[in-house]
């Protein structure tokens, strides 16, 4: 996966990337997705391309349980998204959706570098900067959920869990 760094600071609240002005929208997640992160940085909604990363610091996804949320981030183009530490629903719901979420030093990470995720090895690099950044690998059960795009898909295949 490798795309352009947004960039984001601390405390990224679900409320900032589904505003709830937009609960209405719920059933229909392409509208939604119309809207993802404008509260944050409006630009995000229109400038995403296919592949790009969201990056932000601690506490990624704070407040409500709106799956919403990182739905609306996959929906928009977004291949992964990089913090420094998530809110714990958030991080569960970017995996059961398929989303690769991943805890990194994101300090040495600027607004518009070119990024590179290899979730196998752990790493992400900044290949504007030529750093690599390590990061925890996941639980086989985890990088198996995205790997099948997500708990349901995997769960289908599957017919349930496979722990062992």
């Amino acid at each position: 996966m490798s795309g352009k760094a947004w960039k984001f600071g601390d405390n990224i609240s679900t409320d900032l990337i589904a505003a709830g002005r937009y609960a209405h929208l719920r059933t229909n997640l392409p509208e939604l997705a119309k809207h993802v992160l404008e509260d944050a940085r409006d630009e995000f909604r229109t400038g995403v391309k296919e592949g790009d990363f969201v990056v932000g610091g601690r506490n990624f996804g704070l407040g409500s349980s709106r799956e919403h949320a990182p739905t609306i981030i996959k929906m928009a183009g977004t291949s992964c998204v990089a913090a420094k530490s998530f809110a714990r629903i958030f991080f569960r719901n970017c995996i059961n959706i398929g989303l690769p979420a991943v805890r990194v030093d994101t300090d040495r990470i600027d607004d518009g570098d070119e990024l590179e995720l290899d979730l196998a090895a752990g790493v992400l690099r900044d290949k504007t900067k030529g750093i690599e950044l390590s990061f925890p690998p996941m639980p086989k059960v985890m990088t198996d959920i995205l790997n099948a795009g997500g708990l349901v898909p995997y769960l289908k295949k599957n017919k349930g869990f496979k722990l062992a």
